[in-house]
């Protein structure tokens, strides 16, 4: 069995949404289709199709086959592309995903120059504030933050980031600075979450331990950009990333307060699936991302280190 071209077939039919389908646009017989399916699940040893006269849907195998299928054509077209056109100058398509806010303000500013140098390469810049599924959302890069879950992706520190608790100081003047987080319990807190209702504070509580806060918030909202906004303009008190109100800080249109009560850093990580690593367009990119952060001390520190050429 050709298993590149069966693979390609298996894809093909899951995308069409059916075998004859997948026979249409090949072009291919339906027969051929079908023994090419029913061949890579004897290979497999599994079914991965649930064939009905009405449906076609993947089993659980069937999904991690697809998936890992995809990745693994779109690295041979990525191959075929850079051979044939040779290392010097890396060509296709980047799919990057970071926080909105984030990538808002401190990756999009940098795109223009990145496609100037690199007149070969387009981009694809996706902003959710959402654990995205590398795989399968297709994404060569993305900026995560927080504490990184047992993983097969690769994963590059660029900083640690700071939580801070702050709000305009005319709402502190109207309900009063609170001396300790148990204070919040008595303000109006403007909460981040996918999911309102659900959503904990953290911070430090002696030398080592930590405490967290359930927060019974007046203000929901699955943007930073929005509640900092609000935040200014007196609704409550927000706990936001310390890069992202640091102007505001700066001519006193926030204040920061509970300082002593904050927990420590959290780290920001630049993620790759491991297969993308070899990618000459990937390289580049990460490359011009470090090299204009460490330049511009975009996060308030320079932990950011350029990727060695070997990695």
């Amino acid at each position: 069995m050709d298993q590149l071209g069966a693979l390609a077939t298996f894809v093909r039919v899951v995308d069409a949404g059916s075998l004859s389908g997948a026979a249409r646009s090949l072009p291919s017989s339906l027969t051929s289709v079908s023994r090419q399916i029913s061949a890579l699940e004897e290979r497999f040893g599994t079914q991965l199709l649930l064939r009905t006269t009405r449906r076609l849907a993947l089993t659980d195998d069937g999904r991690i086959l697809y998936e890992r299928a995809k990745s693994i054509l779109g690295e041979l077209k990525e191959v075929e592309a850079t051979l044939s056109r040779g290392r010097q100058e890396p060509s296709g398509r980047i799919r990057v995903s970071a926080p909105t806010l984030m990538g808002r303000l401190l990756v999009a500013p940098l795109l223009a120059e990145f496609l100037r140098r690199y007149p070969s390469l387009t981009l694809d810049l996706l902003l959710v504030d959402r654990t995205v599924d590398m795989v399968e959302e297709d994404i060569h890069l993305s900026l995560r933050v927080g504490h990184l879950p047992d993983s097969q992706l690769v994963a590059r520190k660029l900083a640690d980031l700071r939580m801070i608790v702050c709000a305009s100081p005319a709402y502190l003047e109207r309900r009063g600075v609170p001396q300790t987080p148990v204070d919040l319990g008595r303000h109006d807190c403007l909460v981040f979450s996918d999911t309102p209702g659900i959503a904990e504070w953290r911070f430090k509580d002696g030398s080592k331990a930590e405490r967290r806060i359930r927060m019974a918030g007046r203000l929901w909202v699955n943007s930073l950009d929005a509640l900092v906004s609000a935040a200014r303009e007196g609704a409550g008190i927000v706990r936001v990333p310390s890069w992202q109100v640091e102007a505001d800080i700066a001519t006193g249109a926030l204040q920061r307060i509970l300082l002593d009560f904050e927990p420590p850093p959290t780290p920001l990580h630049l993620l790759f699936q491991p297969s993308r690593l070899a990618s000459a367009k990937t390289r580049v990119f990460v490359d011009y991302l470090l090299e204009r952060w460490r330049t511009a001390d975009a996060f308030g520190a320079h932990p950011a280190v350029r990727l060695k050429p070997d990695q």
